[in-house]
């Protein structure tokens, strides 16, 4: 099966007098316009059938413009990469620190995150190193629980993704979000322990989950807290 075509545009529209950041995307095998809430950007995105005009999706976001505003007010607060935030890495708060005169990149010692070079740069600088050490964890958590179940990893990547934690394919590659690297240990260990269970089960059937609960994690607790923080995880950044 061929994949879908896409074309991505970004504008914003403005609803309830405020301006809202849009991202619409054009998929030739969609066949009805979609509007969703784009809980990274604090706005909405548009899917549109190839050969449905911009006007038809921008009718159905004035329509919906109440339930949109009200979607959005509850959103978590962004939070942005910069000096003197903190960020939850590895359930440890961490906090931001702009140190232009040091030579070592970004650097993490104790409770701060040190981060050299000229401040407009600090933003990707900061993100580079979360994802770096998001498939730096993950590796070294994913390769023993794989040989404790006597399976073998083809690759292993760290993505943006927004749909899922995690992924693995029927050839042994696994994927992630590095988003995780903002989660607590335990939680990290829980989605590993699920993408590496599926190296022998690519289902959710008694024994896929028999097995991720031998690899010493906890699924149920894991599970919940996402449901609970995804949204303001999708938020950082």
């Amino acid at each position: 099966m061929r994949a879908a075509k896409l074309s991505i545009q970004r504008e914003t529209i403005s609803l309830g007098g405020r301006m809202i950041p849009l991202v619409v995307r054009r998929n030739r095998q969609a066949r009805r316009v979609v509007l969703r809430i784009d809980i990274e950007a604090g706005g909405i995105a548009l899917t549109l059938p190839g050969r449905t005009a911009l006007a038809e999706g921008l009718a159905l976001a004035h329509e919906r413009a109440d339930w949109v505003l009200r979607c959005l007010d509850k959103l978590p607060a962004h939070v942005p990469f910069a000096d003197g935030v903190t960020l939850p890495v590895l359930g440890q708060d961490t906090t931001i620190r702009h140190a232009p005169q040091t030579r070592h990149g970004v650097q993490r010692i104790g409770a701060e995150l040190f981060v050299s070079g000229s401040l407009e740069h600090l933003p990707r600088r900061v993100a580079d190193w979360l994802k770096r050490e998001a498939k730096r964890e993950i590796a070294t958590r994913a390769q023993p629980m794989a040989e404790r179940i006597e399976r073998t990893i083809a690759a292993l990547a760290v993505r943006d993704t927004r749909s899922r934690w995690g992924s693995c394919t029927p050839d042994g590659k696994l994927s992630f979000c590095w988003r995780l690297i903002l989660t607590p240990e335990w939680v990290l260990d829980y989605v590993v322990a699920h993408e590496v269970a599926h190296l022998a089960h690519l289902n959710h059937g008694p024994k896929f989950w028999t097995t991720v609960k031998s690899l010493g994690v906890k699924p149920d607790q894991a599970r919940a807290w996402l449901n609970v923080h995804a949204e303001r995880l999708q938020r950082i950044g």
